[in-house]
């Protein structure tokens, strides 16, 4: 399938994710914070919905997304008043970038990396893009969503021009998921193309993640739940997890 109907179905597939919800905690960390923050970086941008609100609010923006089909989709919605940096790498192998206010990773972009190593190598590039006090703000899925609405079980949806069936199975270690996905889009008027898609995700404790920012150089790390500014012992039964943390000097 070519870029245009993949990233065009994806944005149709993902049209009522919670963009603005996004924006507007990204925007109210930012500003309880107090600091000068400019420059970010969106990494696991995708199709560029959340870079491209964050440019609109007058954000150096840098896109950064190891899909050279989504970012071209993405660079051709970009709006001219808002000019966006576009960047294909992976989070694993992030180079050549520095002295960002701010990195944000949303939409469990980091549930893809599902190797504790490869982890500590994607939050160790990060830290490193920081400037010193730089924020990075992630979320991933809770382990209570994985285990008790995800695994083992199948979605779907059809719309107009297109639909998927999406079957969703355990993997061998707490927190890891396999998805089998299929979708049908609308080739012309009266045909439809098939392709599947293979994804691979996995989701660790808080108490995991915590420890490696830390060891990755972060610190005065905060957590929340579903949008919420919900803290306590139960943020595991959240569905979405947020983290929020700070480069260490040095």
């Amino acid at each position: 399938m070519a870029y245009q109907q993949m990233a065009y179905l994806y944005d149709r597939l993902m049209e009522h994710a919670p963009y603005d919800q996004w924006l507007d905690f990204t925007e109210k960390v930012f500003r309880l914070s107090e600091k000068e923050i400019n420059k970010v970086a969106d990494l696991g941008c995708g199709t560029g919905e959340i870079t491209m609100r964050l440019a609109g609010k007058g954000y150096d923006m840098t896109g950064v997304d190891y899909s050279e089909d989504m970012l071209t989709y993405a660079e051709h919605k970009t709006s001219r008043s808002n000019p966006i940096h576009w960047v294909c790498q992976d989070l694993r192998d992030l180079e050549g970038h520095g002295d960002y206010d701010a990195a944000v990773s949303y939409c469990d972009v980091i549930n893809y990396i599902t190797d504790p190593q490869d982890l500590r190598e994607a939050f160790g590039n990060i830290a490193a893009m920081l400037a010193d006090g730089g924020l990075f703000l992630f979320d991933v899925h809770s382990l209570s969503y994985v285990e008790n609405v995800l695994v083992d079980n199948t979605f779907a949806d059809v719309m107009e021009d297109a639909s998927y069936i999406w079957f969703c199975s355990e993997g061998d270690h707490p927190g890891e998921m396999h998805h089998d996905l299929t979708f049908f889009a609308a080739a012309d008027g009266s045909n439809y193309e098939r392709f599947d898609e293979y994804h691979h995700q996995r989701t660790f404790s808080i108490e995991f993640f915590k420890k490696l920012l830390a060891d990755s150089g972060f610190e005065n790390i905060k957590v929340q739940g579903d949008f919420l500014e919900k803290y306590g012992n139960d943020l595991e039964e959240a569905d979405r997890i947020f983290f929020i943390a700070e480069k260490r000097p040095g």
